[in-house]
């Protein structure tokens, strides 16, 4: 969890703040202090201070009542107003966004001779590789083999929720599938996609010691990190 989400959450788990973070949400317009300290039957002092922690993670949004509004006696107040902090927890982690993204760029630049499941494993691979070609860039790893290639892999896919497990010094399984549980409503999709953007990744990033193989297990990812098997020698059959 990034530290941004994980100060929110904190913050959110006292009762109060989370109320009175639902209440300047729901409300039309900024609220006042008095306004959020009525809403839950607290001072305003201790309404201050708990809005100034909604403030201080980034949930709320601190100014003063503009000239002519519904507070223009005497001092302008000050007042609170939701963020477009997009808040989302989920244990283990999930990436829904980027399926939904795959999903909708595929049906956006969908080729006329594609299938509608050729066009999004084609932008699957494309995100993968993407994302594998950023990780090179900015760490320059150079020539990898295999252990290299899936340490500096695991890194990078541990941020994205996959969980990955060095089952052997060439092979890594990933323990959280970040499409569940839609990947339960359409395996054969959503496996497919993962597969591709995971392919992809490995590309971008290079490593061509290793070889995103599908092998789906109960309650993991369905892809597996491993060295790539190098192609049998070939015989002349001259003998010569």
């Amino acid at each position: 969890m990034e530290e941004p989400i994980r100060a929110a959450v904190a913050v959110l788990s006292d009762d109060l703040r989370l109320r009175m973070y639902d209440f300047v949400r729901r409300s039309d317009r900024p609220v006042t202090r008095d306004e959020a300290a009525e809403s839950v039957g607290i001072s305003r002092k201790l309404a201050a201070f708990h809005l100034d922690k909604l403030v201080a993670v980034g949930l709320l949004s601190a100014g003063y009542a503009r000239p002519g509004g519904p507070h223009r006696v005497g001092r302008m107040p000050k007042v609170y107003e939701p963020t477009d902090l997009d808040l989302q927890i989920s244990i283990p982690r999930r990436e829904h966004g980027l399926l939904a993204d795959i999903l909708l760029d595929s049906v956006r630049g969908r080729r006329p001779e594609e299938s509608g499941r050729e066009a999004a494993l084609r932008v699957a691979r494309d995100r993968g590789r993407e994302l594998g070609e950023a990780e090179r860039d900015e760490t320059k790893p150079g020539r990898l083999g295999a252990e290299r290639a899936l340490t500096l892999a695991g890194r990078t896919l541990e941020r994205h929720g996959f969980e990955p497990a060095r089952v052997t010094p060439t092979l890594v399984r990933l323990r959280n599938c970040p499409f569940h549980p839609l990947a339960a409503k359409d395996p054969g999709l959503v496996c497919a996609i993962n597969h591709a953007f995971l392919a992809g990744f490995l590309d971008g990033l290079g490593a061509t010691t290793l070889n995103a193989a599908l092998v789906p297990r109960p309650g993991a990812c369905c892809v597996e990190l491993g060295a790539a098997v190098p192609p049998p020698p070939t015989t002349n059959p001259t003998g010569a």
